[in-house]
């Protein structure tokens, strides 16, 4: 007979884990349903998404290093993750598995905030949230469900700043924006800008 695994549960906005060296009663999750944010916070309080990990997807690896978490790990929206105390070796090929490809895609994320204009970012962006629990399909079409601080936060902006570019890509066809939420209209055309390349800013 199987064990059943622990679970624990978590509200949108709460925080999972805090920077700063693990305890002894730290422990890697591992996503079981929900959306969870790896993001830094500045002495201003701006916010620089580093990673969304979805179901099936770890963080608080630190636990098994010892090394210092310099993030928070932030509750998008409810979630329900699985503690491991010693994971088991299938498991640690899992999870390493999971790291290479976090790893993978923070090099896409340096790549686009050295290499892209806000504009394009901020598709590359709308489509990487697209892909989670924040987006429902509706009568209207893709809904995405995010808010301008979450959004600058994904794209190392800040809210004023992603407003304008939020209001330029509506005007363009591409979405349309409303009080907490944001239509992807033409996701064909947001791919296409979020692979074009141009100067940072």
């Amino acid at each position: 007979m199987t064990k059943a695994r622990e679970t624990v549960s978590f509200k949108p906005g709460e925080v999972i884990l805090y920077p700063g060296v693990p305890g002894p009663k730290d422990r890697v999750f591992r996503v079981v349903e929900g959306l969870v944010r790896l993001e830094a916070v500045d002495e201003e309080g701006n916010a620089l998404t580093l990673r969304l990990v979805r179901p099936g997807g770890y963080f608080g690896e630190e636990a098994l290093s010892g090394t210092e978490r310099t993030y928070f790990a932030e509750a998008v929206t409810e979630v329900v993750a699985e503690p491991l105390a010693e994971p088991d070796p299938e498991t640690l090929l899992e999870l390493v598995a999971h790291l290479a490809q976090a790893l993978s895609e923070s090099y896409r994320r340096i790549e686009r905030l050295a290499t892209q204009r806000l504009k394009n970012r901020m598709a590359a962006a709308l489509l990487e949230l697209a892909e989670t629990p924040l987006a429902k399909e509706e009568e209207e079409g893709l809904v995405l469900r995010a808010t301008h601080d979450e959004l600058a936060a994904a794209v190392g902006s800040v809210r004023e700043t992603v407003t304008k570019v939020i209001g330029e890509l509506a005007r363009e066809g591409y979405i349309r924006s409303g009080y907490g939420k944001i239509l992807l209209k033409d996701l064909k055309g947001l791919k296409e800008l979020a692979e074009s390349r141009g100067e940072g800013r």
